[in-house]
């Protein structure tokens, strides 16, 4: 008896889909180990993702977060941390942040907002204009839980820089909105 082997050879766009396949299974893995080195560089090897919950890190100089405290303020620093804007009101916090904050060696700047009332154009102007001021430095965002940053980030991308509403709003969950979302959705729908 015989037996007969039938050999399939693969076309020219088997073979591309194969390595493009390979190329970018290879190209994703070179980007985590290489935002893992850039995350330990950009951070002078502070590890702030096991320091923060909530934590989100839309780039390189941008840190949003909850609320803080002594230790992690001294985190920042440690980070290269150069500015800390503070949307929590004074009621919220439950120790002199200003001072900590400027005892190492950053900026401070507070932008009081208690929620979705205080969502307003003003604020987020005022939010815009200490953006532009601190422009080009590393920055830390906080309020409780990252939620109000969320807010005014994408109420800024909407209403300020023209974005259309699923890039504001996808700027927004970049930098922690989740609770307020519908409420920045209706806001961004009325035109400012």
């Amino acid at each position: 008896m015989t037996s007969h082997t039938t050999v399939t050879t693969p076309n020219s766009d088997q073979i591309n889909d194969v390595a493009a396949t390979n190329t970018a299974a290879a190209n994703d893995a070179a980007a985590d180990d290489s935002a893992t080195a850039d995350a330990d560089n950009v951070d002078n090897g502070i590890e702030l993702s096991t320091i923060f919950e909530p934590y989100f890190r839309p780039d390189a100089n941008t840190i949003v977060c909850g609320a803080l405290d002594e230790q992690k303020v001294d985190a920042l620093a440690k980070a290269g941390v150069e500015l800390v804007i503070n949307l929590q009101p004074d009621d919220e916090l439950s120790f002199d942040e200003a001072a900590a904050v400027k005892r190492a060696g950053m900026y401070y700047e507070q932008l009081p907002i208690s929620g979705a009332a205080d969502l307003k154009q003003l604020k987020v102007l005022a939010f815009d204009n200490i953006l532009r001021q601190y422009h080009g430095k590393k920055v830390a965002l906080h309020c409780g839980s990252g939620n109000r940053v969320g807010a005014v980030t994408a109420l800024r991308a909407g209403w300020l820089r023209g974005r259309k509403m699923d890039t504001a709003m996808a700027r927004g969950r970049s930098h922690g909105l989740s609770k307020l979302e519908d409420e920045v959705y209706n806001r961004l729908l009325v035109p400012r």
